[in-house]
């Protein structure tokens, strides 16, 4: 039961959008995978509340687990980045190539880079809508 509770104490919605955007997909991709159209997926990513069992399915589509869905936050994500870089040991001196940055963090640059880019992006969304309530 407290499962349920966790679940529903969220915006499972905007998680799903979130992840789902740091993924690269689109709500047709996202559709596609979970046999429903765009128009569902949108409603979804609009709902607070998402039944366990298909949040499952959701999960397994954008590739993530189910508890890692639940807990997902931006603040989570953008943590992860910074230790990323500072963990790496990566100096001025000791990076080389990038492809030997890739190899040393098993995680690529590009997806870091997109990463990156989409999490700047939803922070000025939200600027630009707390301003626009000014």
């Amino acid at each position: 039961m407290e499962r349920d509770t966790y679940t529903n104490a969220l915006h499972i919605g905007r998680k799903i959008e979130r992840i789902r955007r740091l993924r690269g997909m689109t709500q047709a991709d996202l559709g596609d995978l979970l046999g429903v159209t765009k128009q569902a997926v949108s409603k979804m990513e609009q709902t607070e509340k998402v039944e366990d069992e298909k949040l499952k399915q959701v999960a397994e589509a954008l590739g993530v687990t189910e508890d890692g869905l639940k807990k997902f936050t931006e603040e989570t994500v953008l943590y992860y980045t910074n230790n990323f870089y500072e963990n790496s040991n990566a100096t001025a001196t000791n990076i080389g190539t990038v492809s030997n940055v890739e190899n040393i963090n098993h995680f690529s640059m590009e997806q870091a880079v997109k990463l990156f880019e989409e999490l700047l992006k939803i922070e000025r969304e939200k600027f630009k809508q707390e301003k626009e309530k000014q």
